[in-house]
């Protein structure tokens, strides 16, 4: 057989390049001067001879992978790209080069490839007698069958424009749970205003509460044929873009084909038309008008078209709403999805669906015997989108009392718990796809997909089963933590020194901020003492040892200058923790205020003490007399007639900032004051080995108590907790004595000494080297 050589380096040079760029090594060099590129390199502007393919190829992949190092992300979806992925990267590559085939060659091979594409779809999903539309964005098809309808209904739309749009305005009827902005997208594409958009609310007293109001739908119908308006077109959902839950669409094709109306439906849900055994009303999609399907997600395919399959006779009015062309090379976007359906096959394309709709029922079927678990599932036995979220437990209790509406904005916390759950499970198990949705009715849930997401994930059945086992583990978790929500918050309203902060976009127990004790600051004075102290803080219940998260809150959170607790589990001993969080911040705040005012403290002090030293110094010369200050004299006369002086040595307190006498302390040859008392002993003395932080001994899965003993426990955990302020230097003490000379001179920076922290003069000294009533030597010098 033989094979085009241009095909054929091809398909070997996407080989060589998908290695590179998925595992990271660089392809074969068979020349040894090849550039390498490291991950630090910057290309600069174009210069030289340029690169060859391999080293370009290296350089994409490590812009690809330069910031994963950076990042580390808990978690990464990456697809997984197989052969099937390989064979639609090659179609994009072969259509760049079928397009440079002379015109007659092209026409002939896009007209086989289109109609293959579309029979294959056709005959897959269902729907017969239908052509095929392929674009990039999935919107893009509705909006050229809205120009299709537009030119059916208005005759005279090709000549005229949009002028005839006056005579009648259209109206294109939308569900209240279609994709956020379709439809302001179809009117400003169309040119048509918003009131040309009617949304059409779901069930609200009988049926699915995401099913489109068929009732509803006909009385709006109604009003508008009567004020002159006319129906254009209705979008029908198979499968909800959050719950994935199906419209009676046999119901609204009745009404369609009443009113003369377009009937254009899309949804996951389409993808069961494939499978033998279909529901009845995904069935009845077959018989809409035109329906939206991407293939790419649901087969896990890279970069391949979404498809509108439509019923329309006239090709003419297709041409002119652009659902076909006459420009070749448009029609060869479909080649990467024609390539894809015939490596993977009939058997292959449905293997992968089915797959998909059995993890999601795998996973409905495990989730009915899970305590707190509440599926979002009405009437779709065949979905294959399962939407659960974690819902309290109606009989648990607290210390507080009941769980059901114990607080206010139950709402918005059970909200922000799911939408913390999702996070935790898309981490645990990424392999699962799981993500957010917001319901109107049911709030936050989380979201599996696997017909969105499988595919492209290699999602398998042990990945559900890791699924539930990580959400079994984590619902105590959020039942505890939502049950001691309010044990936190009558803990911290019991200390005056503690603000509760109602946050609710927190998932944890909640936040607390200290308030410092100081009523003469202003407000920005004060704001940066609660910012200062409640970030030391912080950092203090960081360093303890406790299974506890405690940070800042989010990043973009409406509370500042606060500490979050995060989730809690059943033994977690909350009167503990908010007695831990108010004596920290007692703490802090006295040691700040002490050094705040030791400057003014030891500067009056020192102002104190040079006075005293002036007087001692005076009453010391008087009492020697003048003849003793002579050098020679005094010598001669301290050696025949030894004098005893009156007057004593002084120490310097800094805590006290007080001028004292150094006889006690040379007399009893210790220091008698300032001693540093002995630290308050804490709960965390009575710590059982191996006991954790905040934890109760024996705390068991429903262990609770009454408000009453968890008062009485609280007060007496408060009184054995709360230590003494004391000084940062406890018993630091400068010794001061008269100096000999005229002039008294005190030390700038006195230097403790390492038994007391005393700092002495030389005369006190030597008054502690001799006992009293002996006589000293008399000094050389003459003294």
């Amino acid at each position: 057989m033989m094979v085009d050589p241009t095909l054929a380096e091809m398909g070997k040079n996407l080989n060589e390049a998908m290695k590179i760029l998925e595992d990271g090594r660089k392809a074969s060099e068979p020349d040894a001067d090849r550039r390498q590129f490291s991950r630090s390199s910057i290309p600069g502007p174009l210069q030289g001879d340029g690169q060859d393919v391999a080293s370009i190829l290296q350089l994409v992949q490590n812009l690809m992978h330069e910031d994963e190092e950076e990042d580390k992300p808990s978690h990464r979806r990456m697809q997984n790209v197989g052969e099937q992925g390989h064979m639609a990267l090659l179609g994009h590559s072969l259509a760049a080069y079928i397009s440079v085939l002379d015109r007659e060659r092209l026409r002939k091979l896009i007209t086989r490839i289109a109609s293959d594409t579309t029979l294959w779809l056709c005959r897959l999903f269902r729907y017969e007698s239908g052509s095929a539309y392929y674009h990039e964005d999935d919107r893009e098809g509705l909006l050229k069958v809205c120009r299709l309808v537009i030119n059916t209904r208005y005759e005279d739309y090709s000549t005229e424009g949009y002028t005839v749009l006056n005579s009648r305005q259209p109206v294109i009827y939308q569900s209240a749970t279609c994709r956020p902005g379709l439809g302001q997208h179809l009117c400003s594409q169309l040119g048509l205003p918003l009131s040309s958009l009617c949304t059409v609310p779901c069930n609200t007293m009988f049926g699915s509460q995401h099913q489109m109001d068929i009732a509803m739908l006909d009385k709006l119908i109604r009003e508008d044929v009567e004020t002159g308006k006319l129906p254009l077109l209705l979008i029908a959902n198979a499968g909800t873009p959050g719950a994935g839950h199906t419209d009676k669409l046999g119901r609204l094709k009745e009404l369609c084909e009443q009113y003369g109306m377009w009937l254009h439906i899309e949804g996951v849900n389409l993808a069961t038309l494939a499978l033998g055994e279909v529901s009845s009303p995904v069935t009845a999609a077959t018989r809409s008008d035109s329906m939206t399907l991407t293939l790419g997600p649901w087969l896990g395919l890279p970069a391949v078209p979404a498809v509108t399959l439509y019923r329309h006779e006239d090709p003419a009015l297709s041409l002119a709403a652009g659902l076909t062309s006459s420009q070749p090379v448009e029609k060869l976007r479909a080649l990467p999805l024609w390539l894809s359906l015939q490596y993977l096959g009939h058997d292959g394309i449905v293997a992968k669906i089915r797959h998909a709709v059995e993890l999601s029922q795998q996973l409905l079927e495990k989730l009915k015997n899970l305590a707190s678990i509440k599926t979002s599932v009405e009437d779709e036995l065949n979905s294959p989108v399962v939407v659960f979220r974690f819902s309290q437990e109606t009989s648990a209790e607290s210390s507080g009392g009941s769980v059901e509406g114990y607080f206010a904005g139950e709402r918005e916390v059970l909200d922000t718990l799911n939408r913390w759950l999702c996070e935790r499970l898309a981490q645990l198990v990424p392999a699962s796809g799981v993500d957010i949705v917001e319901l109107e009715d049911e709030g936050t849930c989380v979201r599996f997909t696997p017909l969105m997401t499988a595919a492209a994930l290699g999602t398998q059945r042990c990945d559900v089963d890791l699924l539930v086992e990580r959400l079994t583990e984590l619902v105590p978790v959020l039942n505890c933590t939502l049950r001691l929500r309010l044990d936190f918050r009558e803990e911290v309203y019991r200390h005056s020194a503690l603000s509760y902060i109602e946050d609710l976009s927190w998932p944890g127990l909640g936040a607390v901020r200290y308030e410092p004790r100081i009523e003469e600051l202003n407000d920005s004075k004060r704001q940066l003492e609660v910012e200062k102290i409640n970030s030391e803080l912080l950092v203090k219940l960081g360093d303890l040892d406790a299974d506890l998260i405690i940070s800042t809150g989010l990043e973009f959170g409406p509370e500042k200058d606060c500490i979050f607790i995060g989730m809690a589990t059943e033994d977690l001993d909350v009167a503990e923790l908010v007695d831990t969080i108010a004596t920290l911040g007692r703490d802090i705040e006295e040691n700040g205020r002490l050094l705040e005012n030791m400057t003014e403290v030891v500067r009056k002090g020192i102002q104190e003490a040079e006075l005293q030293l002036q007087k001692d110094n005076q009453d010391k010369l008087m009492e020697e007399g003048v003849l003793r200050q002579i050098p020679l004299v005094g010598s001669v006369l301290n050696w025949f007639s030894p004098f005893q002086s009156t007057v004593k040595g002084r120490t310097f307190n800094l805590a006290a900032g007080s001028l004292d006498s150094t006889e006690p302390t040379y007399s009893m040859k210790a220091q008698t004051g300032g001693l540093a008392s002995p630290e308050t002993p804490t709960s965390s003395a009575k710590r059982l080995p191996g006991q954790r932080l905040f934890r109760r001994e024996g705390a068991g899965g429903s262990d609770s108590h009454s408000e009453t003993s968890s008062v009485g426990q609280a007060e007496d955990l408060s009184k054995e907790r709360v230590p003494q302020p004391t000084p940062p230097i406890p018993g630091e003490a400068v010794s001061v004595a008269p100096e000999s000379s005229k002039t008294p001179q005190v030390p700038a920076d006195p230097e403790p000494t390492q038994e007391n922290g005393e700092v002495g003069t030389q005369e006190g000294e030597e008054e502690e080297r001799q006992p009293e009533g002996q006589e000293a030597p008399v000094e050389e010098t003459g003294r």
